[in-house]
């Protein structure tokens, strides 16, 4: 599964959510569901304005997760 690490970059450059928030263009309900990693699609779109807003790559904003195993 794959995790988007846009609160990680932020911290790392000393951002806040509310600063992303401000030049993203979304609505805030959409804005937060995307960066905490409570939706299942992002517009490529968005993807891009991220990279370019946060200043890093496409592969950046994204890592790869396990998921635990259900039993």
């Amino acid at each position: 599964m794959l995790r988007l690490r846009v609160v990680d970059i932020l911290k790392e450059q000393n951002h806040s959510k509310y600063w992303l928030f401000k030049q993203m263009d979304l609505s805030y309900q959409n804005f937060n569901r995307m960066i905490m990693n409570q939706t299942s699609s992002i517009r490529f779109e968005n993807i891009e304005k991220l990279s370019q807003i946060l200043n890093c790559s496409i592969s950046d904003l994204f890592e790869s997760i396990d998921l635990p195993e259900s039993k």
